[in-house]
């Protein structure tokens, strides 16, 4: 009787155990999604404030342009909580990929912005930001990756559900940049 009692302790034990190290596993990584999803939040207001760059040197060249982009980035510029969710990031991504391919369009119409080596210097930083930005959205992609095999796999799924941790979900593509150009 009493052996079976220390078997009985040392099952629940071993049990407890298993079931802290998911709990820790699952926060940790959980943690770590939380953690790319803010470094997104900082390369796209890292970006977001080279296009108001670019707007103000745009306003040089010409007012009404430069007022337009400006009511535009005014009635996006809400970059919102520290920690946005998946779907603001990608409607942010969306604004300032519209944002900045009206710059490339309006530069196109003054040679002599496109010469100005400030613009020039820029329009570089833009290209910076959109590549940091790339890299951590593939970062946070393959972050939630890993995080959902482990909330789907068994038997860590039963504890995380218990413990309320569901799939992530995952930053969308962008079309315009994924669909290949007819030829």
């Amino acid at each position: 009787m009493f052996m079976t009692l220390i078997i009985l302790v040392a099952v629940i034990a071993l049990l407890a155990i298993w079931t802290i190290s998911i709990q820790n596993r699952l926060v940790k990584m959980d943690e770590i999604c939380m953690n790319a999803l803010r470094q997104i939040n900082v390369q796209q207001q890292s970006r977001f404030d080279a296009v108001r760059m670019l707007i103000s040197l745009m306003r040089e060249y010409s007012e009404y342009e430069a007022d337009t982009l400006e009511k535009i980035v005014k009635a996006r510029s809400n970059m919102g909580a520290a920690t946005p969710d998946v779907a603001e990031l990608n409607a942010r991504q969306q604004s300032l990929d519209t944002i900045t391919s009206k710059i490339f369009a309006l530069a196109e119409q003054y040679p002599d912005l496109k010469a100005n080596q400030q613009y020039s210097k820029t329009m570089d930083e833009v290209s910076r930001y959109e590549e940091n930005v790339r890299l951590s959205r593939m970062t946070f992609n393959d972050t939630v990756t890993k995080f959902n095999s482990q909330v789907r796999q068994f038997p860590a799924n039963l504890i995380a559900s218990m413990l309320h941790f569901t799939p992530k979900e995952y930053l969308a593509e962008n079309r315009d940049k994924t669909e290949y150009p007819a030829i």
